[in-house]
């Protein structure tokens, strides 16, 4: 059925693309601050690391992908 790739796909899409404006918008990156061997930066204090793709944050995009995985399986099991 390819009724059901098209769907799955657009919803991975919409899915990687959730994950992907969670991550962007984690952090304010307006907020400038000085630093001594840099200059002026407007990156945040601290180091962020992996806690921008947080499953609480992440939940949304990751079910988006997951189902779009199952119809894309689904319709190349079927059709």
């Amino acid at each position: 059925m390819i009724v059901w790739v098209w769907i799955g796909s657009i919803l991975m899409v919409c899915g990687v693309l959730l994950l992907a404006m969670a991550g962007i918008h984690f952090g304010r990156m307006s907020g400038s601050r000085l630093d001594p061997l840099a200059g002026r930066t407007i990156e945040p204090p601290g180091r962020q690391g992996l806690r921008v793709f947080a499953i609480d944050r992440t939940w949304p995009g990751l079910l988006l992908v997951a189902v779009g995985a199952m119809l894309l399986l689904a319709g190349a099991w079927i059709g």
